[in-house]
């Protein structure tokens, strides 16, 4: 067994993969967002002043902030029924969750482009019912539909996670009570459940800040998102400075949202645990 006094040097590869992949670019990109094409804040100021950037930002959030939203009301029931389901059923359910996870990010996004192009499958099978076509590729709503179903598993998850730990003792004493089983369910259920909700929400709409791919195959240039925007400063108009300062905001959103979200997050679940242990149904 090594000595403590070397035990610490274990750490010296991990240190040096995250400088080497994520402290160095990301440093690189914000001295350069100061610095291109003259040192000062221009980058910032032209950011905050202009008009299309602010709407790609915010168009951004309003994603991200929808994605998280859905796949929070459509996971969480999913998540309560592999709780509550016997082992075959529920290894069904979590097969259908890790699939995705098998599966190239390209082949999901283009296959959704199969599904909502104008004579795709989703057109025909609405003209076959009579209900009319509509047009969803290249629209924002496209975008956020994939987007929703390739962070599905990301909210699932730490639900399931955090409802299996919940001992379930403490609805039924809800209802021993008096409480009906959809009060002692929101009551003492719901509360109890949180913390998944909040890592849930938290990993799917932070990931939803990043995403280029998806946007990028489903979207439209007139409706991009952060993400593409910061390509096209980078990649094609080679302005470094201004990418560089859209990469910063994106960085600087996910920030807060993470701090935000932790102390809402310990005071919500804190007074979670007060109100079902004392069972006030």
């Amino acid at each position: 067994r090594a000595p403590r006094s070397r035990r610490p040097l274990l750490l010296v590869p991990t240190v040096l993969l995250v400088l080497a992949g994520f402290v160095y670019p990301v440093g690189t990109i914000v001295v350069r967002s100061v610095t291109q094409p003259e040192f000062g804040p221009q980058n910032f100021s032209w950011l905050l002043h202009d008009a299309t950037s602010l709407q790609v930002l915010g168009r951004t959030l309003v994603v991200a902030a929808l994605a998280t939203l859905i796949t929070l009301v459509l996971g969480y029931p999913y998540a309560y029924l592999m709780t509550v389901s016997g082992p075959a059923l529920r290894g069904l359910l979590m097969l259908a969750v890790l699939m995705p996870f098998w599966t190239s990010l390209m082949v999901r996004v283009f296959a959704w482009v199969i599904i909502l192009q104008d004579h795709g499958v989703l057109n025909t099978v609405l003209g076959a019912l009579g209900l009319g076509e509509t047009h969803l590729l290249g629209t924002t709503t496209g975008v956020l539909i994939g987007i929703c179903q390739l962070l599905m598993p990301f909210m699932v998850l730490p639900l399931f996670n955090a409802m299996r730990s919940i001992d379930r003792r403490v609805v039924q004493a809800g209802m021993i009570c008096g409480a009906p089983p959809w009060k002692a369910f929101w009551r003492v259920f719901v509360p109890l459940s949180l913390p998944g909700v909040f890592a849930g929400s938290l990993m799917v709409f932070i990931l939803s800040l990043g995403f280029y791919v998806t946007p990028a195959v489903l979207g439209s240039p007139r409706q991009e998102l952060l993400p593409n925007a910061l390509y096209t400063q980078i990649s094609e108009l080679l302005n470094w400075g201004r990418g560089g300062a859209l990469a910063v905001a994106l960085l600087l959103t996910a920030g807060v949202l993470l701090a935000v979200t932790t102390w809402v997050s310990k005071r919500v679940t804190g007074k979670a645990a007060g109100v079902t242990g004392g069972l006030e149904l």
